[in-house]
């Protein structure tokens, strides 16, 4: 079964509504975007998440003073980070780490340390899927998230391209910028379905 992550959540209704309708992971933003939250909001809304529910934090070029501090303020489980980060820091954080990688006109082979990868469009948080030609994955090791302009009309598409371990939505599940309680439901029935 394909799991879901719905990530760039900052209100409660909406993690409960992620909850409730079977959500695998939560993910807060820590980078800056306009999904951004603080420690103290994650930590209040990663207060209301059952323990089979895994919290991820999502960064951008973070230091690793930056990642340690906020697994253990908030706490979260996994960390998501695009970027930069040297691949050899990788097994000095405290919890699994997803790397997130742009899939982009080059199809470069993927070397990574983290207990998973995640495939996205070039630019994370457009709401716009990458050319799904240009991933190749049958030499991939680790478990990995497909990301980038994902909903529940192309969810099941996305599941027969790749198998992916896990689809990743964020905009997707939005209307005019704001978590959709109804998008959320429907996104991860149809993943689930």
């Amino acid at each position: 079964m394909t799991r879901v992550k719905i990530c760039g959540l900052s209100d409660p209704e909406a993690v409960a509504r992620a909850v409730t309708s079977g959500a695998d992971y939560i993910g807060f933003v820590f980078a800056p975007s306009k999904r951004q939250v603080t420690l103290t909001q994650a930590h209040n809304l990663a207060a209301a998440v059952p323990e089979r529910v895994k919290t991820v934090g999502v960064f951008v070029s973070p230091s690793l003073e930056e990642l340690q501090a906020a697994i253990a303020a908030v706490p979260l489980d996994l960390v998501q980070i695009h970027g930069d980060f040297p691949d050899s820091l990788i097994r000095q954080v405290s919890v699994p780490v997803i790397r997130a990688l742009q899939v982009s006109n080059s199809a470069d082979s993927v070397r990574s340390s983290a207990a998973y990868l995640l495939f996205d469009a070039p630019l994370a948080g457009s709401g716009k899927t990458f050319d799904w030609q240009k991933l190749d994955t049958s030499q991939v090791k680790q478990p990995f998230f497909i990301a980038g302009g994902l909903n529940s009309g192309n969810a099941q598409a996305a599941i027969a391209a790749f198998h992916p371990y896990a689809l990743d939505v964020s905009s997707g599940v939005e209307t005019e910028g704001r978590k959709d309680l109804r998008k959320i439901k429907e996104f991860i029935e149809s993943v689930k379905q």
